[in-house]
């Protein structure tokens, strides 16, 4: 079945230098972009030069991470960073959605961190913002539906074998194929349409992509660990503001930082508006009288 989109779907993976979102680096990034009314996606894979802007050098991949994917340092010694494709990125993604295998728990985090280190330690400002996307995360529709990864999840619905996989450009297309097959075998199940999608696949909805912040029933944000684990951030910022500075200078993702940076300018206004919208009291009329000596007008 083919996908019924009112605007491009845009499919991708990421090959990285480790698992930590804080301190590693996309060193491959593939896309395949699904557009409304055209036969075939739009296929653009890059290799990147992880570079660690702090320290004005590439970054080293894990030998771990090497084991998997196979990418080794010489490998991207003439590559570009992630600096010098950033306009080729946010020109593709553009006004699409989003969707990926596993995404919302390392791609997508991956992919904004890059951004987020752009807009940090660079003059480039990328006009982005990935947390307005709709995200269809079609390892969460496959563990529903049949829980297995995506080489048995290409084997079920397409019915041949993955080769070459863990290469981006490899399990992004079959990405793609396995979420087209899923809506053939689940029509009465599954709705093609990518905001049903992305609801059917959506575990938690995230505030940031570490998922340190999740929306509670009343869509506030609440704290997901921690010794505040449970309250909403708005009852700790008015207990213990200092707990949002502990995490701006703490070990966590910039879009984690960034988003709790957000939502402490927020609460800051409010307190502002509050206190601006209460009557003044007799110390302050008394202020305000001696400041005139006792003569208003």
């Amino acid at each position: 079945m083919e996908l019924n989109l009112e605007r491009p779907l845009l499919f991708f993976d990421i090959e990285s230098t480790g698992l930590n979102i804080a301190s590693d680096s996309i060193i491959e990034l593939s896309f395949v972009k699904a557009v409304p009314g055209e036969a075939k996606p739009v296929v653009r894979t890059w290799r990147v030069r992880p570079w660690d802007y702090e320290r004005g050098c590439q970054r080293p991949i894990n030998p771990s991470a090497m084991a998997v994917h196979g990418i080794k340092d010489e490998d991207l010694a003439g590559c570009p960073t992630f600096y010098d494709i950033i306009d080729e990125v946010v020109e593709m993604i553009g006004n699409s959605n989003l969707s990926g295998f596993n995404s919302t728990k390392f791609d997508l985090p991956m992919l904004a961190e890059e951004i987020e280190r752009i807009r940090k330690y660079t003059n480039k400002k990328p006009s982005i913002n990935l947390h307005q996307k709709k995200m269809v995360d079609v390892q969460n529709i496959y563990h529903v539906l049949e829980p297995r990864n995506l080489k048995a999840a290409y084997r079920f619905y397409c019915g041949q074998e993955l080769e070459n996989a863990h290469a981006a450009e490899a399990d992004t297309m079959a990405t793609y194929e396995v979420l087209k097959a899923q809506l053939d075998r689940y029509p009465e199940t599954l709705k093609n349409d990518v905001e049903f999608l992305t609801n059917f696949s959506e575990r938690q909805k995230n505030v940031d992509y570490a998922g340190r912040l999740a929306l509670n029933d009343k869509k506030e944000a609440v704290i997901t660990f921690g010794k505040h684990r449970g309250k909403t951030a708005r009852e700790v910022y008015m207990s213990e503001p200092s707990y949002f500075s502990w995490i701006e200078n703490g070990e966590f993702t910039l879009d984690t930082k960034r988003q709790f940076s957000l939502l402490r300018q927020q609460f800051e206004k409010e307190k502002k508006d509050a206190a601006a919208s209460l009557p003044p009291t007799d110390d302050a009329l008394s202020r305000l009288a001696d400041r005139f000596n006792g003569t208003l007008f």
